[in-house]
């Protein structure tokens, strides 16, 4: 528990940012979950246009730092080679 009122202050301030990344991480996942669904549905058309949606998401997610870059890279690189291969 926070003994002075600026602790306690950043232990609200910390709570409200931590839910905040949570939400948009739960976004973003049910984002890439739509990507993969349509994948697996063979609707390469569709598949693109959730892929531009999943994209802007990945990266607005790691220029807050909410996730690696590296892992936003990878993620992007691996949903556009399954895409690629379905054509």
């Amino acid at each position: 528990m926070a003994n002075t009122v600026q602790a306690a202050k950043r232990a609200r301030q910390a709570e409200q940012s931590r839910q905040h990344n949570v939400a948009m991480r739960s976004d973003m996942r049910t984002a890439l979950k739509k990507v993969l669904a349509s994948i697996a549905a063979g609707d390469q058309a569709k598949s693109n246009e959730l892929f531009r949606v999943a994209q802007s998401k990945l990266d607005g997610m790691a220029r807050k730092g909410i996730i690696a870059k590296n892992k936003a890279a990878r993620t992007k690189s691996r949903i556009n080679a399954r895409i690629k291969a379905m054509a």
